[in-house]
């Protein structure tokens, strides 16, 4: 199979690591190789000592771009998690990067707010933490995702099963043995995703 990078953006607390996690585990199954870059990981390793700013942010962000496109080229699936907030920066990286797929969770202020073990929501929108993303920074939705899973409505079995057939029609995933549980809506709205994108 040829690599690609399958990239999760969203708000904090969306799902991205969850999700990319549980990706990864079935793209193994099925023989690929994979490597997960996750936001939180790369900022203690590959872009420690960057800050919160927009040039810094746009920047970690760039070096995990530059790491999935090396992984790609040589042929891994390479997933990463990172909340990516700005959309010219990911734009960038579709741009350098061949057989780029983009998947949006999508998620409510709200619910982020409820979810939040750490309170950090809370803080922020208290204005006791400043420059976070969702609240006082800004979040630029995508605007044609090839993947949209909306993490308040769907389980994550609907979503991790709604990436995988996405990328099963896409060709990057070779399909499982036994076919999934799709409704023949689900599978028609990716399908028309997909069309409406150019790739089908």
């Amino acid at each position: 199979m040829k690599g690609f990078t399958l990239w999760f953006t969203g708000l904090s607390g969306s799902g991205k690591t969850t999700l990319a996690r549980q990706v990864e585990d079935i793209m193994r199954e099925r023989g690929l190789k994979v490597e997960v870059l996750d936001g939180d990981v790369i900022r203690t390793n590959l872009s420690k000592g960057l800050g919160f700013s927009k040039e810094d942010r746009d920047e970690n962000i760039k070096r995990i771009g530059f790491v999935c496109q090396l992984l790609s080229r040589n042929g891994v699936a390479s997933i990463a998690s990172a909340i990516s907030p700005y959309r010219e920066i990911r734009d960038m990286n579709r741009d350098k990067i061949d057989n780029f797929v983009e998947v949006y969770c999508k998620c409510p202020l709200e619910v982020l707010t409820d979810r939040d073990v750490k309170g950090l929501y809370a803080k922020a929108l208290a204005g006791e933490i400043k420059g976070f993303t969702g609240v006082d920074d800004p979040y630029e939705e995508p605007l044609n995702p090839e993947i949209l899973v909306e993490t308040d409505k769907e389980s994550e079995e609907e979503s991790v099963q709604k990436i995988i057939r996405t990328l099963e029609l896409m060709g990057l995933v070779p399909g499982a043995d036994a076919s999934q549980d799709f409704s023949d809506e689900e599978e028609e709205k990716i399908k028309q995703r997909l069309k409406d994108l150019g790739y089908l």
